[in-house]
């Protein structure tokens, strides 16, 4: 074939198209608890003052449910740029957490495939992925078969909120809000799998209520550093030199 590249075999895509729907059947119960997060997002998008279309577009072009809705928040609340601007990149700072994570598995991807991957990178798709990496079982397949399909149903979702937000009234009396606890919930606890991680999200929770009680500007950013400085302090003392385990 004189080094020309073989056509992907049968087998091959078979295998690809088993994993893009295993990593869509995956995501599933994901996308299902962030369903009153997303209707949330859309009618918070309108009450915020914008129209249909940038409501839609904040959803589809953004795709960051915490980001999304901090931001409508601040700017009901009349906040400015710097300040929606500076609390945004803290809140989503976890994302290069999450490259590092993945950076052994995406840096032998082409540009095509990366690109993708880290916008469709959301906090559900890397709890699916990180079990995966350690397995040493991750395929681009199955990253983009659960990343496109939380992407459509979170702009689907999103897009029945606008219109619910147009046709329910006083939609924030049912507390949709708090699907965000639940999601985070259900992504947090199957990590906590060490001491430190434990002390970590125990900081970061008994500090964030503490700091929202006292009406501190910036608490869940805050807690957010402390609880992760905490959890490298724990680690660090928890941890025996090799010299001593031997």
């Amino acid at each position: 074939m004189n080094g020309s590249q073989q056509p992907p075999s049968a087998h091959s895509l078979r295998g690809q198209q088993a994993q893009f729907i295993k990593g869509a059947i995956d995501i599933i119960p994901l996308c299902l608890a962030v369903l009153p997060w997303g209707i949330l997002a859309g009618s918070m998008a309108i009450q915020s003052g914008l129209d249909v279309w940038q409501s839609l577009g904040m959803s589809a072009i953004i795709f960051a449910g915490a980001a999304q809705l901090v931001t409508l928040s601040m700017l009901i609340s009349g906040a400015n740029l710097f300040s929606i601007i500076v609390t945004i990149f803290f809140l989503t700072s976890q994302h290069f957490i999450y490259g590092l994570t993945l950076r052994e598995f995406v840096t032998q991807l082409k540009l095509k495939y990366r690109l993708p991957i880290g916008f469709l990178l959301t906090d559900e798709l890397f709890a699916l992925s990180v079990p995966k990496v350690r397995e040493q079982a991750l395929s681009v397949s199955y990253l983009l078969g659960g990343g496109l399909t939380f992407y459509l149903f979170w702009v689907l979702v999103s897009a029945l909120g606008i219109w619910l937000a147009a046709s329910v009234p006083d939609l924030a009396k049912y507390h949709l809000d708090f699907s965000i606890i639940a999601t985070f919930i259900t992504i947090v606890v199957p990590m906590v799998k060490n001491l430190s991680t434990l002390a970590g999200v125990l900081c970061s929770l008994l500090l964030s209520a503490a700091l929202s009680l006292a009406q501190v500007e910036g608490a869940i950013v805050m807690a957010g550093i402390a609880g992760m400085i905490f959890a490298v302090i724990v680690a660090h003392l928890t941890h025996k030199p090799a010299e001593e385990a031997q």
